[in-house]
């Protein structure tokens, strides 16, 4: 099955350094948007990426990548207090997120709340292609999922060149 490109982005993150993803060409990544720096389940989210971040990167070297709307000083603010070993990249005008289908729109309502951004996930394989997404995740389980479908796409890809 042919996977789709995903969509370059050049971002500010926490520290307002530029990121792009072609420059994590060679590298799997976990690119995660979720809808704000202080709700619960963000929290929650965060954290869990932060505390398998370490198993995370066993695969294929991947980096993780968080994004949603928030400023670089929200960011800043975020990663700081929860010892996020990730970049948080700030779309303030959500382009990126829109691009990956990670926004809600006006017509889209979800806890009452007429916009804003999905808790979706995509992984990227080292050449740059959509390799699996996750949409409306559970925060609470999700990381295995990533971990798992991680293991088991460098599994099949490793079966393929051999």
């Amino acid at each position: 099955m042919r996977r789709k490109p995903a969509p370059d982005f050049d971002l500010p993150d926490q520290d307002g350094h530029p990121r792009s993803l072609k420059s994590y060409r060679g590298r799997w990544v976990v690119l995660f948007f979720y809808p704000y720096d202080k709700s619960l389940n963000c929290i929650r989210q965060s954290c869990n990426f932060r505390d398998e971040y370490r198993t995370i990167a066993q695969f294929g070297n991947a980096e993780v990548i968080g994004i949603n709307r928030g400023s670089v000083n929200n960011h800043k603010n975020f990663t700081e207090k929860y010892n996020l070993p990730f970049p948080i990249l700030s779309d303030m005008g959500h382009k990126i997120t829109s691009l990956y289908g990670a926004w809600r729109s006006n017509s889209a309502k979800v806890y009452d709340r007429p916009f804003g951004t999905r808790r979706n996930t995509y992984l990227i394989d080292p050449d740059g292609n959509i390799a699996k997404e996750f949409l409306s995740i559970d925060p609470k389980t999700h990381v295995e999922e990533v971990i798992s479908a991680l293991q088991s796409l460098q599994s099949s890809a490793s079966t393929k060149t051999a």
